[in-house]
């Protein structure tokens, strides 16, 4: 109850900053990371099944094999979930990636389980729901192959269908070439350089104006932001909002958390357990 009253207040003040209607957790607002990746093998066919099962929109990671297929993979290697130590980008989708077990890692129930292509995923799409598509490697290459698999299906529309990238070059190639299609960048909450070691290391908050120039600069549509309430506030949000741009929130497993996204102003929340979230949420309304 006390996490619901929060929220509550964090509306208010979303309101007084003029950033519009307030979303919560709900069927069409929380996005399904990889798929219901807490229950299922991430990126594969069952994880974004039950994802619309449960009723949610979900976020899928694709690349471009080595015989120029769009799978989907959210590693640069297929090693993590599958033990097969080979880039994504240099598998052959025919000979290594459709034999290979993504699912086995997750349990014996998901014995068998391999990536799952493009035309695929899409075959899932349906209106009221989203399937946000993340293409990954900053290469553009991938971009011409995903324009022609949309072209040959009729399911995935530009209504329940979106792009997120965080390269810029990709970003770009996407929104050029489906200009129909929303495109996000994808961003962090904090600006990150690499020290004399090599590692990349938080130098400073994100500056709203960092993302809005950027995003004038893309020519996209939005912002799908990295949460850390210490940097994301509603005036932070509402900002880009009055600059005529959507705001999104990734990736939030903890209700009060997302509750905070949400009273500052996120559109939707990007989640590794939508249900649990939105079972929780709505228990927490019920007391």
């Amino acid at each position: 109850m006390k996490t619901i009253l929060s929220f509550v207040g964090s509306c208010a003040l979303v309101l007084a900053a003029g950033a519009g209607a307030i979303a919560h957790p709900d069927f069409d607002t929380l996005i399904a990371h990889r798929g219901e990746s807490k229950d299922a093998p991430e990126n594969t066919l069952p994880a974004y099944q039950m994802a619309v099962d449960r009723g949610f929109g979900f976020e899928c990671d694709v690349y471009l094999s080595s015989d120029k297929r769009v799978f989907s993979f959210h590693d640069a290697n297929l090693k993590r979930t599958t033990g097969v130590d080979m880039p994504c980008c240099k598998a052959s989708w025919a000979e290594t990636v459709s034999k290979i077990d993504a699912g086995k890692w997750k349990g014996d129930k998901w014995i068998g389980t391999r990536p799952a292509l493009l035309e695929e995923i899409l075959a899932l799409a349906r209106d009221g729901r989203q399937i946000y598509i993340e293409v990954k490697g900053g290469s553009t290459e991938v971009v011409p192959y995903i324009k022609d698999i949309l072209a040959k299906q009729t399911t995935a529309t530009p209504k329940n269908v979106l792009f997120i990238a965080f390269s810029k070059d990709v970003c770009k190639a996407l929104k050029k070439e489906m200009p129909s299609y929303r495109t996000y960048w994808l961003t962090d909450s904090h600006l990150r350089e690499k020290n004399a070691q090599g590692k990349r290391v938080i130098t400073g908050p994100m500056p709203v104006e960092n993302v809005i120039a950027t995003l004038k600069d893309l020519g996209v549509d939005g912002v799908d932001q990295q949460f850390d309430p210490k940097v994301i506030t509603p005036e932070y949000v509402a900002k880009i909002r009055a600059a005529g741009f959507e705001y999104h929130s990734w990736t939030i497993d903890v209700l009060d958390k997302a509750l905070k996204a949400f009273g500052c102003g996120a559109q939707t929340v990007t989640t590794n357990c939508a249900k649990k979230l939105r079972d929780e949420y709505e228990a927490g309304r019920a007391k």
